[in-house]
């Protein structure tokens, strides 16, 4: 347990220090008084066998291997320590042990309140061991004969367990102050580890007397076994570390987060407590990877970690879950309201801006909270409920969220979905599908709308309405808009190429028109590819618009200035103001497909299309009818004067290389303009809706 009380710091509760302090003082005084009382005859116990273990035991105390799952390190010192007090007695042991542990302290840079604990601690533990050893055996044997027998076997092995439990005992006492838990919860804590460990050790200190009573060279022989030891646990301790923790930061991974949580979940239920955990992410991190590159991105990762420990307590475990999304778990808080108040510390230390290689960057957090038992008492649902209430966190863009059951909207297929999806615009899972638009008098494509179309590795191709709400809810609405953005221009770039001068719609949310930065990406990714501006339109609702009516203006103002083209989408099934719309700068409105649709059989509809054309003319708009599926749609359309049209009756959404195909063996079937055939209509999947 030497590394869970070496993290101790100043900071840390009065009775705390009381207790190493009273710990470190009774083993001092011990010591001195055994120093009196037993100096003479100690004296006489000195010995070549004494010198080689002690030699072994400084050694064996500087070999110090950390295992960071157990919060513990492992020591070769125990079995000499132990062969010491088998052969010389009490004083020589606890002498030898004190200034081993000592420097040990002074290598491992804990503190003097620590180490010295450490120290008291040993001596209270050897000075037990003694004491049972004396009235169980005759050893140490002061005639200097060794009568270590398979008959004193048992006395030795209890005396062992005597030092394990006393050792055990006051550690963990130490451990439960820090960490304000009960004593036998601390104790049962990698219980079986620290057994183990104990057995192993111990149990060599007996072959050991054996081998240095017969010839010390036998002794001598066992560096070579001590240093495989030393390097196989090094390498072990090297390997479990990498299994356990995440590679960049350091923290824990998942796998030992879920760990973690499964043993507080079993720890609060048996004292009747309240853990919570915490999953948060990053905001606006993608935009720092986009911006200057992965390799800042991974230098402001590894900052993360320090800065969230740097406000939470010893008990607490911080872990990467995986890209920028990272979890705390939190044992023994005061209700729901105290891991509120932690979630509130971790924004304020997120909120302060990073210094990486001489840049200033800011990011923030989106944080889910789950407590248990109220929210579940199991590491999935725990997870999961974080999840949900972290996704309704970066919705409502209020830093935090409580899991709460009327606000759970998210199945756990969704769930699975929103986590897939990072990966996915990562990966280049998500691509755009085209589907045609034709000039309606010339019968000519002219350009196409871009669709986005994931292409799941398990659950095959996914269409917008199956992710796009969950991106919008998440946050990652804007690097996929971005993503999208990059391969359809990258994809006009090779149309151009090849002589097709198409324009290409892409259409973009509500958060796209409010941030300021949007024409200068965009601007940024038509000069990456080469690409006119003349050859992007993008493509608006109604309601984005009205949402924020004067930073929408503002930003569609400033696209329209660089030449990109603007169309209403869905016109007629929003609320904005005709006045208003007057105001945009708008190129086209596109009549939705509902109307289009019924209008050969619902005059009302009929008249909404026709009014519709009208006004876009009217306004120097070009209007574009979708949804079209039919001869006969296609030629109300074109009787009522509009324009463009779209629609499976042309073609579905297709992949970049079969649009290019597609396009250059179109051959409108009638010589004044567009018209359907069966062929085409045939590609209409069943069940198929573009959103």
């Amino acid at each position: 347990m030497k590394a869970r009380l070496s993290r101790i710091r100043r900071r840390e509760t009065s009775p705390l220090n009381v207790y190493l302090l009273t710990v470190a003082l009774t083993g001092a005084a011990l010591l001195v008084t055994l120093t009196v009382l037993e100096a003479g005859s100690a004296v006489d116990r000195l010995s070549p066998q004494l010198a080689v273990f002690s030699g072994f035991l400084l050694l064996g105390e500087l070999l110090t291997i950390k295992v960071p799952r157990h919060n513990d390190s492992v020591t070769a010192s125990t079995p000499f320590m132990y062969a010491i007090l088998l052969t010389a007695g009490a004083l020589p042991a606890m002498s030898v042990q004190a200034v081993a542990s000592l420097m040990s302290g002074e290598r491992e840079q804990r503190s003097l309140l620590v180490s010295s604990f450490d120290v008291g601690k040993n001596m209270i533990a050897l000075g037990a061991t003694g004491l049972v050893l004396s009235a169980l055996t005759s050893l140490p044997n002061p005639e200097g004969e060794l009568p270590l027998t398979v008959g004193v076997l048992p006395s030795v092995v209890v005396a062992a367990i005597v030092f394990f439990a006393t050792n055990s005992l006051l550690a963990g006492t130490a451990g439960a102050l820090r960490i304000g838990t009960g004593l036998i919860n601390c104790l049962r804590e990698d219980f079986g580890f620290q057994v183990l460990t104990a057995a192993v050790f111990l149990s060599l200190s007996p072959i050991i007397v054996v081998a240095a009573n017969y010839d010390l060279v036998f002794v001598l022989l066992l560096i070579l076994p001590l240093i495989a030891i030393y390097r196989g646990g090094r390498a072990a301790v090297v390997n479990e570390h990498q299994a356990f923790h995440d590679g960049l930061t350091g923290l824990p991974n998942r796998l030992l987060f879920r760990d973690r949580v499964e043993q507080e979940i079993l720890n609060s239920k048996r004292d009747i407590a309240t853990l919570a955990v915490l999953i948060m992410d990053l905001d606006h991190f993608k935009e720092v990877n986009d911006t200057l590159g992965h390799h800042f991105g991974d230098l402001l990762l590894k900052e993360i970690g320090p800065r969230l420990e740097s406000v939470l307590r010893e008990s607490d475990t911080v872990a990467r879950m995986g890209g920028d999304e990272f979890a705390v778990l939190l044992p023994n808080v005061v209700g729901p309201w105290g891991a509120v108040q932690v979630a509130e510390k971790l924004l304020e230390a997120v909120h302060e801006p990073f210094e990486v290689n001489g840049l200033t960057l800011e990011v923030g957090l989106s944080i889910g909270i789950a407590c248990s038992p109220a929210n579940g008492s199991d590491v999935d649902t725990l997870l999961q409920r974080a999840d949900v209430a972290m996704f309704l966190a970066k919705e409502a863009r209020n830093g935090y969220e409580l899991y709460t059951p009327e606000r759970d909207h998210y199945s756990p297929d969704r769930l699975a979905l929103a986590s897939d999806l990072r990966r996915a615009i990562d990966d280049g899972q998500i691509g755009p599908h085209y589907q045609p638009i034709v000039d309606v008098p010339t019968g000519d494509v002219v350009g196409a709308e871009a669709l986005a179309r994931w292409t799941h590795p398990v659950r095959g191709l996914l269409h917008p309405e199956d992710f796009i709400p969950i991106a919008e809810q998440t946050g990652l609405i804007r690097p996929l808009t971005m993503n999208l953005l990059s391969a359809v221009l990258a994809e006009v770039a090779r149309w151009q190429r090849d002589r097709l001068e198409l324009t290409v719609a892409v259409n973009v949310s509500a958060r796209h028109l409010l941030d300021q930065q949007l024409p200068d990406d965009i601007a940024r990714l038509l000069r990456e590819q080469g690409v006119t501006a003349n050859r992007l339109k993008l493509e608006i609702t109604e309601s984005t618009i009205m949402s924020d009516p004067l930073r929408s203006e503002a930003v569609l103002r400033r696209l329209h200035a660089m030449g990109i083209r603007i169309a209403i989408d869905d016109f007629g099934t929003g609320y904005s103001s005709l006045a208003y719309l007057k105001r945009l700068p708008v190129d086209e409105i596109k009549i939705d497909r509902s109307f289009v649709s019924m209008m050969s059989v619902d005059e009302g509809d009929a008249q909404i299309v026709r009014s519709t054309i009208d006004l876009g003319h009217n306004l120097g708009l070009r209007v574009i009818g979708e949804g079209v599926e039919t001869e006969a749609m296609l030629g109300q359309l074109r009787d009522l004067g509009c324009d463009l049209v779209q629609g499976f009756g042309l073609s579905e959404p297709l992949p970049p290389h079969e649009f290019a195909r597609w396009v250059r063996g179109y051959d409108p079937a009638s010589p004044n303009g567009a018209s359907l055939d069966e062929d085409r209509r045939r590609r209409k999947p069943e069940g198929f809706q573009v959103i």
